[in-house]
């Protein structure tokens, strides 16, 4: 069953800058899809188009039937609950305890007083505490956030999505910031929420091996274009060239050669 459609979706900023130009692609519920490509390729801007964080310029996102782009707020606050967004800098509140930032993935379904008191039932509490304990957590629960490692902030902001309970979550560049073991730690992670959990992730990465090792489908995106759609064992060495251009290289040498897949 198809849980997003993108149909000949551009993204224009001011007269001269277009960030995406006629995107086609569909992501089927559960799947693990990666978007890849150079620094600039409008990866990001492809992914925040998804929940409205960037509204599109033209043509369509169907996301769990219906069209995103037509919505008004009261619905579109009713669909970012379904949709839980991961970030590069982890977008947590550094003084709050752990528990808190986890807790505060809830806020799409609280009126907004609810939300400012920190009103909290015990069921949501106790799924807090679950969601740390999958994702390794359960000493950190009362720790201020910004006495955590980055890649615990990852997972925190992970556990902070995942209570949401969402369809699908978009993840963006989650692992740009840490080192290979952290970043090992987040990828495993998101694999097994996708495996187990049965839920879709979007994720933009910047390292192609990552992609490949981890993603059901990959996605090459380059100047706004998707230039790649399918699965990561049948990229070759020219696709690569195709979706990093000049970048292209230094990633094949690291791949191993003439065959990346």
């Amino acid at each position: 069953m198809t849980l997003l459609e993108f149909k000949n979706v551009s993204k224009q900023y001011g007269n001269d800058t277009k960030a995406l130009s006629d995107v086609n692609f569909s992501v089927k519920e559960g799947e693990f899809v990666s978007v890849i490509g150079p620094s600039g390729a409008g990866k990001s801007t492809l992914l925040r188009c998804i929940n409205r964080m960037i509204d599109a310029s033209g043509g369509e996102i169907i996301f769990d039937g219906v069209n995103v782009l037509e919505i008004k707020k009261k619905e579109l606050k009713a669909i970012r609950t379904k949709i839980g967004m991961i970030f590069q800098h982890y977008n947590l509140v550094s003084r709050l305890s752990v528990i808190e930032n986890v807790l505060h993935g809830r806020l799409g379904y609280k009126s907004t007083l609810a939300g400012v008191l920190g009103l909290y039932s015990e069921e949501e509490k106790q799924q807090a505490l679950k969601i740390l304990g999958v994702l390794g957590l359960e000493e950190q629960i009362y720790k201020r956030c910004d006495q955590l490692s980055g890649g615990q902030k990852q997972r925190v902001g992970i556990a902070r999505a995942l209570i949401q309970n969402p369809k699908m979550l978009l993840c963006d560049e989650p692992i740009a910031s840490l080192d290979p073991n952290a970043s090992k730690i987040i990828m495993d992670h998101l694999r097994n929420i996708s495996t187990t959990m049965g839920i879709t992730i979007l994720i933009n990465l910047h390292q192609v091996d990552v992609a490949l090792k981890y993603s059901d489908r990959v996605i090459g995106v380059n100047k706004g274009r998707v230039v790649y759609n399918g699965a990561p064992k049948d990229i070759t060495t020219d696709q690569i060239r195709n979706i990093y251009g000049t970048e292209a290289g230094e990633l094949i040498i690291e791949l191993g050669g003439e065959n990346a897949g």
